[in-house]
């Protein structure tokens, strides 16, 4: 498969290291600026969930895909909860492959590694701090964490239980219900003054924050 997936991207474009292990592809991962990063969970030396916590604990935000033979929800919200930007379950279509990884690099990323900027919306990670259009939002420690979670997935569908493991972390007692009044918090003081809504509600499956419909302008830092 590796070999497969390193003709096939080449074909379409892309210029491709490849790595036959985790110990080795977190190096390479390290040593390089990559666009993005497919990554499997079932590699040999080092799964490709350690591979992946690894990364982000050195605040690298590379992109990266998971390709994984697990399809159960718990699996996949794992891989999100680490740092994930998306998945893909075997088997899979390449085009498919192809257009995820176009997905995940235009997406938003995070600059200095403390701070998330997603049009005129500057989440600061290290004081807990929001501006929106250069306008400072107060908002508890748990409005921080909900807008942080949605933040970092802009333009995804976040699913309810990853957004509860985030805020809440992931021995939580709360039901859907508490997060539904957190959500209607945040939205009273993020959205309400705004003709534009970014915290959308994906009926049936989460929350979105709707990236597209930030404001394109520069912050001063």
């Amino acid at each position: 498969m590796l070999e497969l997936l390193r003709r096939g991207l080449y074909e379409h474009g892309f210029t491709v290291m490849t790595a036959p292990d985790g110990e080795t592809g977190l190096e390479i991962a390290m040593a390089h600026a990559f666009d993005a990063v497919v990554l499997d969970i079932g590699l040999p030396r080092m799964d490709g969930y350690t591979v992946m916590q690894r990364l982000r604990a050195q605040a690298r935000t590379t992109p990266v895909l998971m390709l994984t033979a697990r399809d159960t929800e718990d699996d996949i919200i794992r891989g999100l909860d680490l740092g994930a930007d998306d998945y893909l379950t075997k088997p899979f279509s390449f085009p498919e492959l192809v257009a995820r990884l176009q997905s995940i690099t235009r997406r938003p990323r995070e600059g200095s590694g403390t701070t998330i900027e997603v049009g005129d919306v500057v989440v600061d990670l290290l004081r807990h701090t929001v501006t929106r259009n250069l306008r400072s939002i107060d908002l508890t420690r748990l409005e921080f964490l909900l807008l942080a979670c949605l933040v970092r997935r802009a333009g995804q569908c976040v699913p309810r239980q990853t957004l509860m493991d985030s805020v809440w972390g992931p021995d939580h007692a709360v039901g859907p219900s508490t997060l539904d009044v957190l959500v209607n918090s945040l939205r009273a003081k993020f959205d309400a003054a705004y003709h534009t809504k970014l915290i959308g509600t994906v009926r049936g499956s989460g929350y979105i924050f709707n990236h597209h419909s930030a404001q394109q302008v520069s912050v001063a830092q």
